[in-house]
């Protein structure tokens, strides 16, 4: 089996990325919109809100690049690797281009902010440049470009969440949704081009983000994931706003917005991504283990398991700190699964650290892990800070001893689970059989077992008999009923 990394996540979700659903708009003008991404789960929910602001100018969103007289590609900066296969792409359709010269091709997202200049003016790859909180300016910068004329918006924002925003949905009558409740991130971690290209945090009004859970289930989701680049810094406070002056009774951290999706409807399961360590608290905690509906499962990225190596990377704890919030998950969710993102071959990483970082692995056991070796991101403090002075062998040597440990110890994990009985969420057909089904557990799991007759969206019982390193494999029990 292929070993799964962080580089491997961006691949997979770019390569995913050939849109969404044909959508028809409320009003058309006859011209058809195609959107690709590529890397995080925000960049996916942001192309749902893009496509929305298309479609209320007229806009239906098609699967075919072929019939699109707009292309927009949804570009992620994390890995260089990511980057290189936008670049192939957006070459893709500089040729197509050649053929009709009418065609209309932008990049939005994380790329666009850093490379402007270079994809617009010196490589002519496209006609237009949306940085993530110029959406609702696409329709102008489209006609702009009718012109004759290359536009460009990368101004970044204090107060854009696009709240007021009803998404068009990647996978219209799908399962699971995500909904985006904060934007930005102030924590200057200083591998990470996200503060530069994202901008500071800013949170979205709670009573908004509960209102579309509860559109998204009474169009037949049946699972959220509440998304931000650090969720647990979510905090919406109307005091600082002017609207009420009992700041003690207007603010509504992370904590308690989860609870009030929790409570939207109990069949309504509910995720959420990304923790920070340094800001997952105990009230988090204790509401996961509230409500059944608030699925077990954290990712909660350590990136180095030494605590010299954590500092260089601003990551504001320490190896015992982490231990500290490990500890509290296990006792508060004691069945949680926990996954992590870890960097291999960070500036002057040791072989003492890297060691660390393994033992960190033997002690935490994660079921997942998204892991990858350190290269140099343009802007960030890292870059200015420290030498990438780590061998580029030595960097894939230790990762490949990380990959091994974790696809280890995710077996084991999965072995464990042999026996069990886990309530899944349809998802829909497996990929190799349409006599087959597959959902996850609320640990995350991806659970495949043979369909009798259920449906996508339902809630099953299965009762796990084998399983792989990435897979549990089980037998229908019976179908759950509705709350």
């Amino acid at each position: 089996m292929k070993p799964s990394t962080q580089e491997d996540k961006v691949i997979d979700e770019g390569r995913q990325g050939e849109a969404i659903q044909s959508t028809a708009p409320a009003r058309s003008n006859g011209k058809k919109l195609y959107v690709e991404s590529y890397g995080c789960q925000m960049n996916f929910s942001d192309s749902e809100v893009v496509a929305s602001i298309m479609a209320s100018q007229g806009y239906e969103t098609t699967r075919n690049a072929d019939d699109a007289d707009v292309v927009l590609i949804n570009t992620c900066s994390i890995r260089e690797n990511a980057e290189t296969r936008v670049r192939k792409r957006l070459g893709d359709f500089k040729k197509r281009k050649e053929s009709n010269p009418e065609l209309v091709v932008g990049i939005l997202g994380c790329m666009a902010e850093r490379l402007k200049k270079s994809l617009l003016e010196e490589e002519k790859l496209v006609d237009l440049v949306a940085g993530p909180d110029a959406y609702r300016d696409l329709p102008n910068l489209v006609d702009e470009v009718g012109t004759g004329q290359r536009a460009v918006n990368v101004l970044l924002s204090r107060d854009e969440t696009y709240a007021d925003i009803s998404p068009v949905r990647l996978d219209q009558g799908g399962v699971s949704a995500f909904v985006t409740i904060m934007r930005g991130c102030d924590n200057m971690c200083s591998f990470c081009v996200v503060p530069f290209t994202r901008g500071r945090e800013r949170s979205r009004d709670p009573h908004t983000i509960v209102n579309e859970c509860k559109e998204l289930f009474n169009a037949g989701y049946r699972e959220v994931t509440l998304l931000g680049q650090n969720v647990d810094s979510y905090r919406w406070n109307l005091s600082s706003k002017g609207e009420i002056k009992d700041a003690s009774q207007a603010t509504t951290n992370f904590a308690q917005l989860m609870e009030m999706v929790a409570l939207v409807s109990p069949d309504l399961r509910v995720r959420f991504s990304t923790s920070h360590p340094k800001d997952m608290t105990d009230d988090v905690l204790e509401v996961m283990a509230k409500y059944e509906n608030i699925c077990e499962y954290i990712h909660l990225p350590v990136q180095s398991g030494h605590t010299d190596v954590l500092q260089r990377m601003n990551r504001g704890y320490s190896r015992e700190w982490y231990f500290s919030r490990i500890e509290a998950i296990r006792k508060y969710v004691a069945n949680c699964a926990i996954s992590t993102d870890i960097i291999s071959g960070f500036c002057g990483e040791t072989e003492e650290e890297h060691e660390a970082t393994l033992s960190l692995m033997d002690k935490v056991r994660y079921e997942y892990a998204y892991m990858f070796k350190y290269s140099e991101r343009p802007k960030t403090l890292a870059e200015r800070r420290f030498d990438d002075d780590v061998p580029e062998d030595v960097k894939g040597r230790r990762l490949i001893e990380i990959i091994d440990k974790q696809n280890s110890h995710s077996l084991e994990a999965n072995k464990n689970d042999i026996g069990k009985v886990y309530k899944i969420l349809v998802e829909g057909p497996s990929r190799r059989s349409a006599e087959q089904y597959c959902g996850r557990n609320g640990r995350n799991s991806m659970v495949i077992f043979d369909r009798n007759g259920v449906e996508k969206g339902q809630y099953v019982l299965v009762k796990i008999t084998d399983c792989t390193s990435a897979t549990l494999l089980g037998e229908y029990i019976e179908t759950c009923p509705s709350a």
